[in-house]
């Protein structure tokens, strides 16, 4: 243990709880914000505070954690308002966001007195500003990529983004990309840091399991175990790239390789991606899970030989990949991937450690790419080795708070 990890760990013990952890989204629902909050929390249990939304199942999921969980309301019928609503549902939903999170941020003062927020999301910033001209407090800003886009479009937001990040005690951006776009778009002289998701191997379970979950899923399926299978894992919106993925199965088949492809997560592209897949004649080697929850999820890992999410940048839904937590835990398994050479990736896959970066613009890197890891097995090997232990590091939140402990 280094000298800085004890002088934290010294600092952070047998205190009350001072940090508030604020963050639209949070467990039990799925997704790589939601783990990368919670990752955060359970490093410093005995100091946070959690505000968030309201999801289905929450009460029994908050009664089993070490730290305080508190939740401003949302009917279960506003969720399905929201999804339908398109544009709109959207503005309401932040709107309603905005206003929940500053009232029970100010009556969670008055119980806690707590002394830093920690903001989980740049979308809602000027309720974070607001708070800290009325309370005593620091703050800290993360960032991820998709919410440094809307403050930027507008030049009273960015005039107002600004003067937040002027008064934040720190930056944290969850991959270089996010800090370099954040530092090339924006004045400010506070200071920043790089922390990476980290993964929540508890929710996978014993990796022993491994050799039989595999087995078991690929009977299942009725795939032999010398195919070669594809993963992906996501929303099933453009900008992952599933389509393309789709779109190399016939090369790979023609070249003799029997691969099969397992797709899990739902989104608006599911029917588009089931037409695709008919249409090229390989429908029956793509399936679609929907939505797998993490208890689930490891033998679908566990069935893969390789990763695969190609994104790319979606100008109309301005939409990016600011990490990409999925990459990691794919690793995690030993798996290596395949991934874009795009925003936040980059920090989550390295090219020819744990995986094959690729240009998003170049239909043809991607083909090599597949074909290589599928025609190769001892890179797959070598390259999911690596990607393990990338996955297994654990990043310091706490590191933010270095300086001030020091003075």
């Amino acid at each position: 243990m280094t000298t800085q990890s004890l002088a934290l760990d010294a600092a952070s013990a047998s205190q009350a709880p001072d940090i508030l952890i604020v963050s639209r989204v949070f467990p039990p629902d799925p997704g790589g914000i939601q783990d990368y909050t919670y990752n955060r929390c359970l490093q410093d249990p005995d100091r946070a505070i959690v505000l968030t939304a309201a999801h289905p199942g929450d009460k029994d999921f908050d009664r089993l954690q070490p730290f305080p969980v508190h939740r401003w309301l949302v009917p279960g019928f506003l969720h399905t308002f929201f999804d339908r609503a398109g544009w709109l549902g959207g503005v309401l939903k932040q709107l309603l966001y905005a206003i929940e999170s500053f009232i029970v941020a100010l009556l969670l003062y008055r119980r806690y007195r707590y002394r830093y927020i920690e903001w989980f999301h740049g979308f809602d910033f000027p309720v974070l500003l607001l708070l800290s001209y009325l309370l005593p407090i620091r703050f800290f800003l993360y960032l991820h990529g998709n919410d440094l886009l809307c403050p930027l479009s507008n030049p009273i937001f960015q005039a107002l983004f600004q003067h937040t990040l002027q008064r934040a005690q720190g930056i944290v951006c969850n991959s270089r990309f996010t800090q370099d776009y954040l530092k090339e778009r924006c004045q400010f002289n506070t200071p920043t840091y790089i922390i990476n998701p980290a993964i929540g191997v508890e929710k996978f379970g014993n990796l022993d399991r491994v050799p039989s979950l595999r087995a078991e899923l690929r009977a299942q399926h009725g795939i032999p175990e010398t195919a070669v299978v594809l993963l992906s894992v996501g929303r099933l919106v453009r900008r992952k790239g599933f389509d393309r993925a789709i779109e190399n199965l016939p090369a790979l088949v023609a070249e003799g390789i029997d691969v099969y492809y397992f797709i899990c997560g739902r989104g608006p592209m599911e029917s588009e991606l089931k037409s695709l897949a008919t249409r090229l004649g390989v429908d029956r080697r793509v399936f679609f899970t929907g939505y797998v929850p993490d208890d689930r999820l490891a033998s679908y890992y566990a069935a893969c030989d390789l990763f695969v999410m190609p994104t790319f940048f979606d100008a109309a839904a301005k939409s990016i990949e600011g990490f990409g937590i999925v990459y990691l835990e794919a690793g995690y398994f030993g798996k290596p991937a395949i991934a874009a050479r795009l925003g936040g990736v980059t920090d989550a896959v390295r090219h020819e450690e744990n995986g094959l970066l690729v240009d998003p613009n170049s239909p043809s890197e991607l083909a090599n790419a597949l074909l290589r890891l599928c025609q190769d097995r001892q890179l797959r090997e070598r390259l999911g080795s690596r990607g393990k232990e990338l996955a297994e590091r654990k990043p310091l939140h706490r590191l933010v708070y270095l300086q001030e402990i020091r003075t």
